[in-house]
């Protein structure tokens, strides 16, 4: 009997209440399973808190859902609109394309054709499992192969071409050199032999059969999933074209150099339909038919082609150079699943995090979907980082990331959850792992189960909450002092900008709010220049330029550049988001560092232990001493928390001027005693060398601080991921909830804040 396994997702991830939310499910081993929306109230099972709680809501869900096995479309391609059945009539006719094969060998793989690999019929232009350029064709009888003698050298552009003569059953195939000193892994230097020329003569000619021309794939049935395209591409191709005749050796070697061939019967232009926002996912053919074709689970855009020269590094500076879309045959951006069953939330329901759970025998999983209300009703906003959610979607850095088990400090420890969903490949990875040819991933999306986006995850390799489960503690302390909050995400920043902020007394970050847009950073400062009030109690903010992708909410995209804690980096000339056409990496380097808008910046990361914070000088200062309103003058604060039993932890952020914390910024606390597996961060580190751990260097260490904006506004941070984990500790009795209550019932009140008269005409300098 089949094990039962039902994974989940929701569409949209958050929604305002009277608006419809869709959940599809995937089940094996059950027909039926039990369900029920509940409100998330406290995700971490630790004994020293809360631990795991919820709340039953009724609703017309029904408490039992018929369900059944989904399956996933894994791999990038594109799909050809042919509504005249033009590639169903060649006859005779050449198909080429500029290629960088980033994983050639171990796997058939298909470059452009129309194949379909359970008919044997049809036709492509692909890479066999040798690593050699081959054009096969078949019949849905036989299947003859004409093969390359080259093998294919990984990451080095060439022209791959091939051109069929029906009348005398001859194929040619040709790989012809496109390499050049800046295009290709390898320069020229290296004694490569790229060229081949082969002909043969075919026991057949091709039956052209109905099934779609195929950018990167070929068409594939299975009696369980249906259709479906397999034998993807790793790689990238550059300027496809199909032609309804015989080209010959020399038309294909002046194309490799940069000319033309005259009337092809679709020529896809990868480098056409730039604009200064970047480009769509279709791919225009420009020959005249308008067979375009349509990107499937995001191609990558904005890659440098075959003629890239080296000087221009943005497609907005040199679009006819970045005509390279790179495939892989595990990207993931929409399952496509069917709706199992939809939830409208009411207009008066409370603003929070609710889930469908759906639970069979011995298994259970939580969907998770956040509420915003339908208008703003609190005082008090509290920002949760979907931006970031999205970013560590399904990340598999203890198993992969030996950077990553080096800053633990530690043996990593998984469990069975964790082993089993790293063995779960079909739902796409994260921002922070490569495709299966070592690229990093630069798109993630909320359409497929995200397995670490349940209340009960804890990060894996460690011990901890991450992400939602972790935030919740926030929101449980919220709710237990009896605050009113709403929720909002960081996708209706971006959608909305300060409109967004507008509505709130007071905003609020929740532990990791990491990847940020330049709509969301222009909205917070609006909002802090016109009177709001913000506190940033997280770590690691404001880091990595992100941008949610164009015409789809669900995805973002984030690429990984020259300096910055990155799990990989984007290669040469690749570094802008084809989602807006800004330059991706560290928000610090172009110009708007995190300490500009919120006083903090990113300055080291630990998963060992976390420590308590101690009361600086200017703690004492009249302007702030509110803000410690019945705390010790030497009473350590948050020598506890549940994020490794402290509230100053796992990643911490720091006050320095020279990165433009504001000029009067009180530095009213700073953490200590941090272990040298806690190390300052790289883009701080312009040489290396030793003693830059948290018991050598004073920059290692995480900061309390607060600072006044124009018309009564005003920014507490203290910068730590741990500092929401320690809220539930003693039942939300401790001192870290007293400094949140004083700074809170201060940022509620209207007009000027305590001693706070001195900010405007005077500044503070120490």
């Amino acid at each position: 009997m089949t094990d039962v396994r039902m994974f989940g997702y929701s569409d949209p991830f958050s929604a305002r209440a009277g608006k419809e939310i869709n959940f599809m499910i995937s089940a094996e081993g059950t027909r039926k399973v039990n369900s029920k929306i509940v409100r998330l109230i406290h995700g971490d099972e630790n004994p020293d808190g809360p631990g795991f709680l919820e709340e039953d809501i009724q609703t017309e869900v029904p408490e039992t859902l018929e369900v059944k096995r989904q399956y996933v479309q894994l791999g990038s391609f594109a799909e050809v609109k042919d509504h005249e059945d033009t590639f169903s009539k060649l006859k005779s006719f050449s198909m080429c394309a500029f290629i960088w094969p980033s994983l050639p060998g171990k796997q058939r793989q298909t470059i452009l054709g129309s194949w379909s690999v359970s008919e044997g019929i049809g036709y492509a232009l692909g890479i066999n499992p040798e690593g050699k350029l081959e054009f096969w064709i078949g019949d849905g009888k036989v299947v003859d192969h004409v093969t390359a003698e080259i093998k294919l050298v990984p990451k080095v552009w060439v022209l791959a071409a091939v051109s069929f003569d029906s009348t005398k059953r001859k194929a040619i195939i040709y790989q012809i050199n496109a390499q050049n000193s800046w295009n290709s892994l390898i320069g020229p230097v290296a004694p490569f032999n790229h060229n081949s020329i082969v002909e043969e003569k075919t026991r057949i000619i091709p039956s052209m059969g109905n099934k779609s021309f195929l950018i990167s794939g070929s068409h594939e049935h299975n009696k369980e999933r249906g259709d479906f395209v397999s034998l993807i591409f790793n790689g990238k191709i550059d300027r496809p074209a199909i032609f309804n005749r015989v080209i010959s050796h020399k038309e294909f070697k002046a194309l490799s150099t940069g000319g033309k061939i005259a009337d092809p019967l679709a020529f896809w232009d990868t480098s056409a339909g730039y604009d200064k926002d970047g480009i769509k996912d279709e791919i225009l053919d420009v020959a005249g038919k308008e067979l375009h074709a349509q990107g499937i689970n995001k191609p990558v855009r904005g890659m440098t082609g075959w003629n890239w020269r080296g000087k221009d590094d943005s497609f907005r500076l040199a679009p006819e150079e970045y005509g390279g879309i790179a495939f892989h045959d595990d990207a993931l951006l929409d399952c496509k699943w069917d709706v199992t069953v939809s939830w409208t939330p009411p207009d008066d329901i409370r603003s929070g995090v609710y889930a469908l759970k759906i639970w069979e025998k011995n298994k259970e999983d939580y969907i998770p979907v956040i509420v915003r209300p339908s208008k703003p009703r609190a005082k008090i906003a509290v920002q949760m980082s979907t931006f970031t959610y999205l970013a560590y979607a399904n990340e598999r850095l203890a198993f992969d990331a030996p950077t990553a088990q080096a800053i633990v400090g530690h043996t990593p420890v998984v469990s069975e959850e964790d082993i089993e969903a790293y063995k779960l490949l079909e739902f796409g990875l994260s921002t922070y792992d490569h495709h299966n040819d070592g690229a990093g991933v630069c798109f993630s999306s909320w359409k497929r189960p995200i397995l670490n986006l349940r209340p009960k995850f804890r990060l894996s390799g460690m011990t901890i909450p991450w992400g939602l489960p972790a935030d919740l503690s926030l929101l449980w302390w919220l709710e237990n002092e009896n605050y009113d909050f709403d929720l909002i995400t960081d996708h209706d920043l971006d959608r909305e900008g300060v409109e967004a902020l507008n509505p709130y007394k007071v905003v609020i970050n929740v532990t990791h709010p990491e990847y940020y847009s330049e709509k969301m950073l222009d909205g917070t400062e609006e909002y802090l220049m016109h009177g709001g009030r913000l506190l940033y109690i997280g770590g690691n903010g404001y880091y990595w330029v992100t941008a949610a992708c164009k015409d789809d909410p669900s995805c973002i995209e984030v690429r990984k550049l020259d300096t910055g804690s990155r799990a990989w980096q984007a290669e040469p000339g690749e570094g802008y988001l084809v989602s807006t056409g800004e330059r991706s990496g560290l928000w610090r380097s172009r110009g708007r560092a995190p300490q500009k808008l919120v006083g903090l910046g990113f300055t080291t990361e630990g998963f060992d232990q976390s420590q308590p914070f101690e009361r600086m000088p200017d703690s004492f200062h009249r302007h702030v001493a509110w803000i410690f309103d019945g705390i010790g003058e030497s009473e350590v604060i948050g020598d506890f928390g549940l994020g490794f039993g402290g509230a100053a932890g796992i990643e911490l952020d720091r006050y320095d001027l020279l990165l433009g914390t504001p000029p009067h910024t009180m530095l009213i606390a700073s953490s200590y005693g941090h272990s040298d597996n806690y190390p300052l961060v790289s883009e701080e580190i312009t040489y290396a060398f030793p003693g830059r751990g948290g018991s050598q260097d004073p920059q290692v260490r995480g900061d309390m601080i607060f600072f006044t904006t124009p018309s009564n506004g005003a920014v507490f941070a203290a910068g730590s991921i741990a500092w929401s984990q320690s809220l539930p500790c003693f039942g939300g009795k401790n001192n870290v909830g007293k400094v949140m209550h004083n700074v809170l019932q201060a940022f509620l009140k209207s007009g000027p804040l305590p001693g706070s008269s001195f900010v405007g005409a005077e500044k503070h300098w120490r």
